[in-house]
């Protein structure tokens, strides 16, 4: 790592920091953590326990996105991969500035033996239809009493990724002509790239399904800290996951999160202090379940596969 590098982590670090302790001292200071945390008394244990189940679920159409992604390296080892998206899920939460991400080109290293070069543009591919599925929701759900309005900006802003698809053809056949570094680079970066218009599509739906699965179950999450109309709700769940999509956050999340939930629901009309609670319980029960899920898929090791195997599978 050179000094720059270092210089910058500890940067974030010392800014995530901050924000925690930020965080906890306005809690104490403002709400009371008596308060803010009575309402985790008054949900039932089932509903509880069903909502980390569908959250588990959403960990699971992840994991098959990925699958998919890296056939066939990946192919009938579900497993191995849910724990790998777990224990990466659990990093990219809890260490600051998106420094957690560098763990997912690391992990597929090691347990798939897939190079840097091709997870690296993966992961940036599939963080780039992340933001564009976060967004297109959003949209529709800020728009919920306007749906021509809602159905307009939807269609508009749809086929992006799509188009994004298509120029990469256009921009590999470019630089299949040129030479030097930076093109050597370009080249190697298409390649991990979909490949087809079937592997785009089925990336494209699983990233939907996940999206649209995950925000629709936070909303209910929030709904249940602090009553509001669920189209609010579904606002307020997914200004909350821009903000963990976006290349910065502080430890855990923590501020940045709570800020972003808040960004959706206090313009729609719900109280101030009240978002806030409501945003910093659904914070805690996120970061309760990547804890729980990914703690537990560290405990586990990966099974160690041979050579031929990975042949066979190919």
């Amino acid at each position: 790592m050179s000094s720059g590098e270092s210089d910058r982590s500890r940067l974030g670090w010392a800014f995530g920091a901050v924000l925690m302790i930020g965080l906890v001292v306005l809690i104490h200071l403002s709400v009371g953590w008596g308060v803010l945390l009575a309402p985790w008394m008054e949900i039932r244990p089932g509903a509880l326990g069903a909502a980390l189940g569908l959250v588990l679920a959403s960990y699971a159409v992840r994991t098959i996105r990925i699958q998919e992604y890296f056939k066939p390296v990946t192919a009938g080892r579900f497993f191995r991969t849910f724990r790998l998206v777990l224990v990466h899920n659990l990093l990219n939460n809890l260490l600051p500035m998106r420094s957690g991400e560098a763990s997912f080109p690391v992990l597929m290293a090691k347990v798939f033996q897939v190079s840097f070069s091709r997870s690296l543009p993966a992961l940036f591919y599939l963080r780039v239809l992340d933001l564009h599925f976060v967004v297109l929701l959003g949209t529709g759900f800020f728009f919920w009493g306007r749906i021509d309005l809602a159905w307009a900006l939807v269609l508009l802003l749809a086929p992006a990724p799509y188009g994004l698809f298509r120029a990469q053809r256009w921009l590999d056949g470019r630089l299949s002509t040129r030479e030097g570094r930076m093109a050597t680079l370009g080249r190697e970066a298409i390649q991990g790239l979909p490949s087809s218009s079937g592997l785009f599509w089925r990336i494209w739906f699983w990233t939907g399904l996940n999206w649209s699965s995950k925000l629709l179950v936070l909303a209910w999450i929030l709904q249940a800290f602090t009553p509001m109309p669920f189209p609010t709700a579904l606002v307020g769940s997914t200004t909350g996951e821009l903000s963990s999509v976006l290349p910065f956050h502080g430890i855990a999340g923590a501020g940045t999160y709570e800020a972003g939930v808040m960004a959706g629901l206090v313009p729609l009309g719900v109280d101030l202090e009240a978002a806030f609670k409501a945003a910093v319980n659904l914070h805690l029960f996120i970061l309760g379940v990547s804890i729980l899920a990914g703690s537990l898929a560290a405990f586990f090791p990966f099974a160690k596969e041979g050579v031929d195997e990975r042949a066979d599978d190919s």
